[in-house]
């Protein structure tokens, strides 16, 4: 599919998370024209999620003045690359959906799936903080972690295009329970839900000690990650030695992977890191000190800069990139 440079094409990005689904109307220099939200509402099953989706895209679809080339969609789980099958979304509780094949059946223009992680690698890359770097990781840390990499300006995708599961590098050989099979993943020490977890384990142990933390939230089991920011904010000595330890679990998984794949550019976004931008300064010393001498000497760590948008507008440029060919 060839188009003149000089024509209009503009792409639609798509991120499906476990409660919220955002499309957008995304043009060449990434830029978004128009969104629209919807509620996942994932509990009522495939159908209704998918109904939810493509009434998202319709509305972006209505709104365009230009030319539509392509819908690229980012959603957490494992995609078959060819297919674009979702072989697995726990966070959907999804299991080997067609979703390419009825989504082009429906629009009748190309699809392209991939995982919400590295649509926001790409974005981040094409159009961020990321912009102009050959090798560059980006690290997501929000309810869970997960990464996406770029090296020698290709992004990996890994011999079943599931690489970039950063969250599930171990960091504590049998440690805490993660959400995957494995035991002692950084997504089970820095992940939001984890972070949630160890504060209320810590207020369990010293209820004086927590009871900033229990007033803050209202109730301990309503304690999360948020509350834990919040508190670190307003300087309560518990939120501050929580948020301290979780710098150190990322660090040492970012000393992992910047000695294993020799990044010049680490990016750090999520939720977590967006909510509380201190995590930056926390692991930078700990990464220069701790990785090898030769793969920080050109290091860059910094945050990301297109926020919760990543997702959408990488999306929207992947599925430029792949589908759409510029002719010279």
């Amino acid at each position: 599919m060839l188009y003149k440079d000089n024509e209009d094409i503009v792409t639609i990005g798509v991120d499906i998370g476990g409660t919220k689904i955002e499309a957008a109307l995304v043009d060449k220099n990434g830029k978004i024209i128009v969104s629209q939200k919807s509620a996942t509402n994932a509990e009522k099953g495939v159908d209704a999620v998918i109904t939810n989706l493509v009434q998202c895209i319709k509305v972006c679809l209505d709104n365009s003045e230009h030319m539509t080339g392509s819908i690229g969609i980012g959603m957490a789980g494992q995609i078959d690359r060819d297919s674009g099958t979702i072989r697995s979304s726990p966070n959907l509780g999804w299991k080997d959906i067609p979703l390419k094949n009825k989504l082009e059946q429906l629009f009748e223009i190309p699809v392209v799936i991939t995982n919400d992680v590295r649509a926001a690698t790409w974005g981040e890359w094409k159009y961020g903080a990321g912009k102009g770097a050959r090798d560059l990781v980006c690290l997501f840390v929000g309810t869970g972690i997960g990464g996406g990499i770029i090296s020698g300006g290709n992004i990996l995708e890994g011999y079943l295009n599931t690489a970039g599961e950063l969250g599930h590098i171990t960091i504590v050989k049998d440690g805490r329970q993660c959400h995957c099979r494995n035991q002692g993943c950084l997504e089970a020490y820095a992940g939001g839900w984890a972070i949630a977890e160890r504060a209320k384990e810590a207020v369990q142990a010293d209820p004086e000690a927590g009871s900033y933390l229990v007033n803050l939230a209202g109730d301990i089991q309503n304690i999360s990650s948020i509350t834990v920011t919040q508190a670190y904010t307003e300087r309560d000595p518990l939120a501050q030695r929580l948020v301290k330890e979780t710098a150190e679990y990322l660090a040492a998984g970012i000393v992992g992977i910047v000695n294993a794949i020799n990044p010049c550019l680490m990016i750090l976004g999520g939720g977590v890191i967006h909510g509380l931008p201190d995590y930056i300064e926390m692991v930078k010393p700990i990464i220069y000190s701790n990785a090898l001498q030769v793969a920080v000497e050109q290091l860059h760590v910094v945050i990301a800069s297109l926020g919760n948008k990543a997702g959408v507008i990488g999306a929207a440029s992947l599925a430029r990139d792949q589908i759409v060919s510029i002719d010279q």
